[in-house]
């Protein structure tokens, strides 16, 4: 099993056609991806090559759907453009939108967010790597041969440390591995992906990978204390950041005593949650947990 991503799952790329959107796709269809088709509206009734698969490009994310079936889409396109794409795709009835996109507005961000759940529509990102279920599918910029299929589900605001996290318990494999961004406004939650997770009978041990700023990861804990039963794993990026100093993600900035790593440590273990002080360490916490 796996959440949100299966090998029957069925991807449109919106920005297929650009220098990042070729390069990703081309990853993605090397992983078993099933890419169905990109979105351009000036490039409508080609196709692009990747090897020896020929991959149509549509005008719009309903022409997409209503050829190929495509049921998630991923959006490569610049940030000045993100909000209009995101619309067109929940507006075609895609159920699952993944946005890789850095540097979108956050009043934009906000927007797409309420027509997401409006819609009943999942929103992944933005500014977030994807997700990946190994030997299955992948969406994103993951890489995809760091791990294979495996009983540990990862959910982390940080793209790098998913990498890092899936290198560390490599031999283990993962169930899902999703990043879901590091703005202060993001679709998908850890909180939603905790649900899915303690639903996903493939999973035995979570893995949740936070940073300083806001309160996600507090509420993250409430949630684990009230319906999670599978054992949890935490780290909280930012340790030895400085005060008022964004740190390399939007969302992470600590003002005063509101949004520390220590704060959000304290809260994840009096939630049964064990908390690393480094990748590593957590990592061995999963490891521990699994033997």
């Amino acid at each position: 099993m796996a959440i949100f991503l299966t090998e029957e799952s069925r991807v449109v790329v919106q920005g297929m056609t650009g220098s990042e959107g070729t390069k990703h796709t081309t990853r993605m269809l090397a992983a078993g991806t099933n890419v169905v088709g990109g979105v351009n509206p000036r490039k409508a009734g080609t196709s692009v090559t990747f090897g020896t698969r020929d991959v149509p490009v549509f005008g719009t994310v309903a022409d997409a759907v209503a050829a190929t079936g495509a049921d998630v889409s991923v959006v490569f396109v610049p940030p000045a453009f993100t909000r209009a794409a995101v619309d067109e795709a929940i507006d075609a009835g895609v159920p699952l939108v993944v946005v890789i996109t850095e540097g979108v507005p956050v009043a934009d961000t906000a927007q797409l967010v309420a027509h997401a759940l409006d819609a009943g529509v999942r929103l992944i990102g933005p500014n977030c790597p994807g997700l990946i279920s190994p030997g299955r599918s992948n969406v994103g910029i993951i890489p995809a041969d760091i791990t294979g299929p495996g009983p540990i589900g990862l959910v982390s605001k940080s793209g790098t440390l998913t990498y890092q996290m899936m290198y560390e318990l490599r031999d283990l494999g993962f169930s899902t591995a999703i990043g879901i961004g590091g703005d202060p406004i993001i679709g998908t939650t850890h909180i939603d992906a905790l649900a899915a997770f303690e639903a996903d009978p493939a999973t035995e041990v979570i893995v949740m990978i936070g940073e300083i700023g806001g309160d996600a990861e507090e509420r993250a804990a409430a949630y684990v204390r009230a319906h999670v039963t599978k054992p949890v794993v935490g780290y909280v990026a930012g340790f030895t950041a400085p005060e008022g100093r964004t740190m390399g993600h939007a969302g992470a900035i600590v003002s005063g005593s509101s949004g520390t790593a220590q704060a959000k440590k304290e809260a994840l273990e009096a939630a049964g949650v064990q908390v690393g002080r480094t990748p590593s360490q957590t990592a061995a916490l999963a490891r521990a947990l699994l033997a």
